[in-house]
């Protein structure tokens, strides 16, 4: 593990209380540099960044690091977990219907009024999560369904 990039993701992970290892350095720079990977193509990222990991070491350090807010995990129906670099700014996703494309969306009204819901139940709100469903651009001129 060498260079600056490096160094400061080993930062975030001793901040947040994580063991700093080859593999969750990997791991973490590559959810950062992919677009709403999934668990095995994470593996595949990591292997290439540092060598053999195991799927199961790889979804045991995605839910370390989902947990301590440095990853973000997203389930879009019918579709395996997606994991991202983009935490804590409350935006949506947007997920083709044919491909499986997904997409980061700003929320449309800023963060503070997408946590007000018409009814909270007494519940104490802290994150809303919307999936809009469409077709990307490329399965709608192909005409995919």
């Amino acid at each position: 593990m060498t260079g600056p990039r490096t160094e400061a993701t080993a930062g975030e992970l001793r901040a947040a209380g994580l063991r700093v290892t080859a593999a969750r350095v990997a791991l973490l720079e590559t959810v950062r540099a992919g677009d709403h990977l999934d668990a095995e193509a994470i593996a595949s990222g990591v292997r290439e960044r540092v060598g053999h990991v195991s799927l199961q070491a790889v979804y045991e350090a995605l839910r370390a690091l989902t947990a301590a807010g440095l990853v973000r995990r997203i389930e879009p129906s019918g579709s395996p977990a997606r994991f991202e670099g983009r935490v804590g700014d409350n935006h949506h996703h947007v997920v083709c219907r044919s491909c499986g494309a997904v997409a980061d969306v700003d929320c449309a009204v800023g963060d503070a009024p997408c946590l007000t819901a018409s009814e909270g139940h007494g519940f104490s709100i802290h994150e809303a999560e919307v999936i809009y469903w469409g077709l990307c651009p490329a399965c709608s001129t192909s005409g995919s369904t």
